[in-house]
């Protein structure tokens, strides 16, 4: 798990950077843009948001595309943006704890916040299986909670709902069109969900591997399946032991196992390996958390990438 480690310089360089901006009137270039002014922290929050809200809000995202979360450090640029901001809409965890640290040191009285943790009904802790690399030891009485709740088609249907009422609170002019939108999108996520359960009840096995971080623990909770994979999903390891690839080459093997996953935007190195070793043909399971810049330029959104899901893992549970 990132901690919080570079972040401390940019917020201080920042505290001279709003100085600065309140001098000069930060937020003059949009004063006549009276829509709300929301900041997203990773892509599956902005484009719930933009489902919700079209162009009825400003809308922004601070990680940009093709960027890994684990590794992102926000930049002045991006803390100004929250300044001005109304809402700010993050995960609520470790990897994106950096965003507790740019609201505690900004100065807009107005800035409200979301979780996306807090959406949920629940949040589980994060879970190390067989044959899984642990990031480290964490201190004693430290949870690690997984903070990919957004993975599950289910959750995803509770966060815009949460989303939705936050911006119908703040924005009661719009707040028919919100809940319109937000209605029609949901249906589209109860077919996504009906759909993930279809393919779980019609294949003959209910194990997949990921050769790669493993940030899929909401959704392998709600459609019980069973999984093996390198990392853990907030890991910042890229590289695995001789050991943890011979233990997932073993159980493709054993378990005849026809696909193995890895993540979209991440190395594909330890995936390729273990196919090569074993047959297995390599795909790629989207975590969403964030997209390419060529996916994100023609507007693919978090159904579209979650209906590839469902065409990958029929092709392994089949």
């Amino acid at each position: 798990m990132q901690r919080w480690k570079k972040g401390i310089g940019a917020v201080l360089l920042c505290s001279l950077v709003f100085c600065i901006v309140g001098c000069a009137g930060g937020r003059s270039p949009q004063k006549n843009d009276k829509r709300l002014k929301v900041v997203a922290t990773v892509f599956a929050e902005y484009d719930f948001l933009r489902n919700i809200a079209g162009d009825r809000i400003s809308l922004e995202m601070l990680m940009l595309p093709g960027a890994d979360l684990h590794t992102f450090d926000p930049t002045p640029k991006d803390i100004m943006q929250v300044q001005e901001a109304d809402l700010f809409v993050t995960i609520g965890g470790e990897s994106d704890a950096w965003a507790d640290k740019i609201i505690e040191s900004v100065d807009s009285k107005n800035l409200q916040t979301i979780r996306l943790m807090d959406c949920v009904d629940h949040v589980v802790e994060e879970d190390v299986v067989e044959g899984m690399e642990a990031e480290g030891e964490e201190e004693e009485g430290e949870k690690e909670f997984d903070e990919h709740v957004w993975t599950s088609p289910p959750n995803a249907i509770q966060i815009v709902e949460s989303l939705c009422e936050k911006l119908c609170s703040m924005d009661q002019e719009n707040k028919g069109f919100y809940r319109e939108n937000a209605a029609l999108y949901i249906e589209k996520l109860q077919d996504l969900d009906a759909s993930f359960r279809q393919l779980m009840e019609n294949g003959v096995r209910k194990e997949i591997i990921v050769a790669d971080r493993f940030p899929f623990r909401y959704f392998a909770d709600a459609y019980g399946l069973d999984y093996y994979a390198a990392f853990p999903g907030c890991s910042t390891q890229t590289g695995a032991s001789a050991e943890t690839i011979a233990f997932l080459i073993r159980k493709v093997e054993e378990d005849k196992i026809p696909v193995v996953f890895h993540m979209e935007l991440s190395s594909e190195l330890m995936c390729n390996t273990i196919c090569d070793e074993t047959g297995a043909k390599k795909a790629q399971l989207n975590a969403v958390h964030n997209i390419s810049r060529q996916d994100f330029d023609k507007g693919i959104g978090y159904l579209e990438l979650m209906q590839e899901n469902v065409a990958a893992l029929k092709e392994a549970l089949y």
